[in-house]
């Protein structure tokens, strides 16, 4: 994931900063990054590459449900957010408040 963003050249997406992949040993399988301040996104342990997951309707409309109350007024940047990483076939789901966090 982290090695995709940086072949794209992505720092941050729309404000939002993003760890930088330094290094990586597959073999060991760890991976260092760089450090980010808020705003960051970051975490994308859960996210699906290439295609969204195939979850019915209803699970999704649950799943916003949760994420406009977790979010509030800030929901709209978040979507833009979740939005700019489908442009680069990322899929993040297992969003929340401590892995896409604001400034204030």
């Amino acid at each position: 994931m982290y090695q995709r963003l940086k072949d794209a050249g992505v720092s941050e997406i729309l404000g939002f900063n993003v760890p930088q992949l330094i290094r990586f040993d597959g073999e060991l399988r760890i991976i260092e990054m760089s450090i980010v301040a808020r705003p960051f996104v970051l975490d994308f342990a859960g996210a699906y590459f290439d295609t969204p997951p195939d979850f019915p309707e209803e699970k999704w409309a649950d799943w916003e449900a949760e994420k406009r109350e977790q979010f509030g007024t800030l929901w709209p940047r978040v979507q833009a957010v979740l939005e700019a990483l489908e442009a680069l076939d990322i899929h993040m789901v297992d969003v929340s408040p401590s892995n896409i966090a604001f400034l204030d």
